[in-house]
C-alpha cells in the first residue's frame, strides 16, 4: 500500500533518495536522452528539489522506503517520478491525484516522452501549448499541459 507525505524539509540523505529515483526513472522513460545529457540534468534535478514543494509515495509495507516523488510549485507540477520497478501501480497516479487535490492545474512534459504523455491525458490534462525548446535550450520539445475543465 502507497501513501503521499509531504516533506516538510529536505535533507541530505532524502535528497540521495529522491536523486536515485529519478535517475533510474529518467534512464526508464527517456530514452531520447543520452548520457552525456542525463549528467549534465544531475545537478539541475538536485537544486531543483529545494524550490520545490515535494510530496514522496511512501511503500507502507516496507518500512516507508519511497518509491516515487512530485515536485510542485504553485499550480504548477515540475517533476514526478516513480521508481521504474514501482511503474504501473498505481504510484503515480496516487502522487498526480495528491498534487491536483493541492492545486495543481499544468505540467510540462517532453514531447518524445509519448508514456508520460499518455498517463497525463488520462489523467484529465490536454495541451495547450508547445515549445521546440527544453529548459535547458535543448531540442527537446515539450508539450504544455493543463487540466481540463469539469
Amino acid at each position: 500500500m502507497y501513501i503521499v507525505k509531504t516533506l516538510s524539509a529536505l535533507d541530505s540523505a532524502t535528497a540521495d533518495t529522491l536523486m536515485d529515483i529519478w535517475e533510474n526513472s529518467v534512464r526508464a522513460t527517456h530514452t531520447f536522452l543520452g548520457q552525456r545529457h542525463i549528467e549534465a540534468l544531475c545537478p539541475l534535478v538536485r537544486e531543483a528539489l529545494e524550490s520545490v514543494v515535494l510530496h514522496l509515495a511512501l511503500n507502507v509495507e516496507e518500512n516507508s522506503v519511497p518509491v516515487g516523488f512530485a515536485g510542485v510549485a504553485g499550480e504548477m507540477l515540475h517533476m514526478l517520478f516513480v521508481r521504474p520497478e514501482k511503474r504501473r501501480q498505481g504510484v503515480g497516479r496516487l502522487l498526480l491525484r495528491h498534487a491536483v487535490d493541492n492545486g495543481v492545474t499544468r505540467v510540462d512534459v517532453n514531447a518524445h516522452n509519448p508514456q508520460a504523455f499518455a498517463f497525463y491525458q488520462r489523467m484529465g490534462f490536454v495541451v495547450v501549448g508547445r515549445s521546440a525548446l527544453d529548459g535547458q535550450g535543448n531540442p527537446f520539445p515539450l508539450l504544455h499541459l493543463s487540466l481540463q475543465d469539469g
